[in-house]
């Protein structure tokens, strides 16, 4: 990674919150929201897999940002402090997905799941009885991603806490806003003074973040499980699991790497510390992780060509014939083929305006991913190959996502302020 200066004065800053901005947010989620219930009435399936898809998407890019923030704590990194307030922030929109999973988990049933039917006469299904049922389906998920969630939320308390210390005494009368202190309060309760408060936080998230990373990979396959590769319940795939929460963190990448350059064109402060070299890092493992996805891919494709069994073909020749050849060699250029292209080299990374097109190239990808990881499985003769309702009813949740981090950057200080300690560890090895 290129060398970063910190400074040893971080100037506290709130993100600003415009009218027409919000606005425009709320219109997104009445659009989504309109075009879920739209749906809902015509086609009830339909409804529902755009649903998932959107959950699913929306969900792993926050998850994939809060896990940029603990992987980068685990190895100390130091190039990415300017945005980690960006990594901390998709942490706001967890709750809400959590409340958006409970009517997703608890409506879909054999038209979604088809293993539910084929329980009653299927051998090979039967033998999977004891992972593929519903009482045990509805609690794994509702206990796997409330911990998930709440480990993620505990991770960003701790990284935001010290900030408010240092914060209420920067503030000044103007930014007393009521609903900020109030916020300010709750996390600061039972405060034992600066240094204190620092020191517990480090030491707590250096224990807190490798667990994280565990069951972040952990309940991510089970999802992943869960929600796509069991609606082909022939067919599995080992490696399946390992593809999806990779994506995910990439998605973290390249949805801070779009935070970032839009914060830095349009705020000051922003503008002043996230520099060249941070972007040259973000466009790196945005670049990276392209290569990196492609490669778990092709690790699960080789092995299935090679093997030539019908029962582990199917998946793939679903996605490689019509109608859905098109749509697939599609995700194969976005992930792939057009940010290896456009990030190769040192310009494009640390040219803004390249840097966030390619990132908007790559989460445009990923969603087309996660539509294809359900759409072909659960297709029947007669139905749309592509709806325009399904990008439709993700606006709610693209609108509640942006809202959270609006939100979260104009509450807490959105560039951190203190900085964990240099331990002697490195030190002692470098000289």
């Amino acid at each position: 990674m290129a060398h970063h200066s910190i400074p040893r004065e971080v100037p506290l800053r709130y993100l600003g919150r415009g009218t027409m901005a919000t606005m425009v947010l709320r219109l997104m989620v009445f659009v989504g929201v309109l075009s879920f219930f739209v749906t809902l009435s015509r086609d009830s399936a339909l409804a529902w897999k755009s649903y998932v898809v959107n959950w699913n998407y929306f969900a792993s890019i926050a998850l994939g940002g809060v896990i940029v923030a603990a992987v980068t704590w685990i190895t100390k990194a130091k190039w990415n402090w300017s945005v980690r307030r960006i990594h901390h922030s998709f942490a706001a929109y967890l709750p809400i997905a959590f409340v958006l999973f409970v009517p997703m988990l608890l409506n879909l049933r054999a038209d979604y799941f088809p293993w539910i039917e084929m329980m009653a006469d299927d051998p090979i299904v039967q033998k999977k009885a004891a992972y593929l049922n519903v009482p045990f389906l509805v609690s794994r998920n509702l206990v796997g991603v409330a911990a998930l969630f709440a480990m993620a939320c505990g991770f960003v308390y701790l990284a935001v806490r010290p900030d408010l210390g240092r914060a209420g005494a920067a503030r000044t009368a103007v930014e007393r806003e009521k609903k900020r202190s109030w916020w300010h309060q709750q996390f600061t309760r039972g405060w034992v003074g600066q240094a204190a408060e620092e020191d517990r936080s480090y030491h707590r998230m250096a224990r807190m973040a490798p667990l994280l990373v565990i069951v972040y990979a952990t309940v991510m396959t089970m999802l992943s499980f869960d929600w796509a590769m069991s609606l082909e319940p022939h067919w599995f795939s080992t490696i399946f699991g390992a593809w999806f929460f990779m994506g995910a963190l990439w998605g973290g990448f390249a949805g801070t790497a779009v935070a970032a350059v839009w914060l830095k064109r349009r705020d000051r402060v922003f503008s002043e510390h996230v520099g060249r070299s941070t972007l040259w890092d973000l466009g790196k493992l945005t670049f990276a992780f392209a290569v990196f996805w492609t490669y778990l891919f092709w690790s699960q494709y080789i092995v299935i060509w090679y093997g030539k069994l019908p029962w582990e073909q199917a998946w793939i020749n679903t996605r490689a014939g019509d109608p859905w050849g098109g749509l697939s060699a599609l995700v194969i250029v976005l992930c792939f083929v057009a940010p290896f292209a456009g990030l190769l080299g040192a310009r494009p990374k640390k040219t803004p305006l390249i840097l966030q097109g390619f990132a908007t190239v790559v989460l445009t990808g990923l969603w087309l991913w996660h539509y294809m990881l359900i759409f072909p499985s659960l297709h029947h003769e007669g139905d749309v190959v592509f709806s325009v309702w399904t990008p439709a009813i993700g606006l709610m949740f693209l609108g509640l996502f942006l809202m959270a981090v609006r939100w979260f950057l104009g509450t807490f200080p959105a560039v951190q302020m203190w900085q964990p300690p240099v331990d002697p560890e490195p030190l002692e090895a470098e000289g």
